[in-house]
């Protein structure tokens, strides 16, 4: 299976990449067809960003994917931190990233017990680079019709299992918004469909539990180590009478949501916008 694709605009991804520490074009970046990550998405993935060259929270990341491999079976024994990072550094040099975002997927090349083809090698290590995602200043959020599942093994895994997520935000686009906020089966606030949500009511910082179902995310994580934030299980009509909303995410950032449920959102100066380099 081949990660190419037809060329995008270069402005926002860029022309190497790095795969099992070898930097190249994208057409000569490639994955077994039979292997668990083909079949079936066995595999994770972390999205960093990238400042004066280096990597952000790079430890909350490795520790993520370290954790998350272990969720879902992927034998990391051949493959390490040092390794991996000294990747990518590589890949930051031979892209000339400044400031930008990196993704970095371990898919799992074993054999799977339905489709018994095998490779000695247990974990493909792939690696892209590209600039920082640029949210529009006029954000704006409707709810999805479709929920998460708190109960899931995968609701703490960011995991190549990924078109769900997709195709929520695409349904969101198609309704003519930015993204969405994603309720959970019992109908409390959980997520947008590839960001954390935090909002602000009476001078106070709040943000879903995880029991709700969201993602652990590594921004999500250094805001609450940063500024004081309860995190709480909510229905939608909290974060309907919130006095702001932030999506966050390493791609992302931290970014004020300007529209939600009919109600236009004044902008606030709040340190949340101010803590990421």
């Amino acid at each position: 299976m081949d990660f190419a694709h037809d060329r995008v605009d270069n402005r926002f991804v860029h022309d190497l990449v790095s795969i099992d520490g070898q930097i190249v074009d994208p057409v000569e970046a490639r994955l077994d067809a039979v292997s668990r990550a083909a079949l079936y998405g066995a595999g994770v993935f972390t999205t960093l960003a990238i400042y004066d060259r280096e990597p952000f929270l790079w430890d909350k990341h490795w520790r993520r994917l370290d954790s998350n491999s272990t969720v879902i079976g992927i034998d990391l024994s051949s493959v390490t931190k040092t390794v991996v990072k000294r990747s990518l550094m590589s890949l930051i040099k031979a892209n000339a990233v400044e400031t930008g975002r990196a993704r970095i997927t371990l898919f799992d090349r074993s054999a799977s017990d339905l489709w018994p083809y095998g490779s000695e090698q247990n974990v493909v290590v792939l690696i892209t680079t590209g600039e920082v995602t640029n949210l529009t200043n006029d954000l704006r959020l409707t709810t999805s019709h479709h929920r998460i599942n708190s109960t899931s093994p995968l609701k703490d895994v960011k995991s190549c299992n990924y078109l769900e997520r997709l195709m929520v935000r695409e349904d969101a686009v198609r309704r003519q918004f930015h993204d969405c906020i994603q309720l959970n089966e019992r109908g409390e606030v959980a997520s947008a469909s590839m960001a954390n949500v935090f909002w602000l009511k009476n001078g106070e910082l709040f943000t879903p539990s995880l029991e709700t179902g969201c993602l652990a995310g590594t921004t999500r994580e250094f805001i609450k180590e940063n500024l004081e934030c309860s995190r709480v299980t909510v229905g939608l009509d909290e974060l309907q009478s919130a006095d702001a909303i932030f999506l966050t995410s390493a791609g992302y950032g931290v970014a004020q949501v300007s529209e939600f449920g009919g109600r236009v959102f004044a902008s606030v100066d709040h340190p949340i916008l101010r803590l990421l380099p």
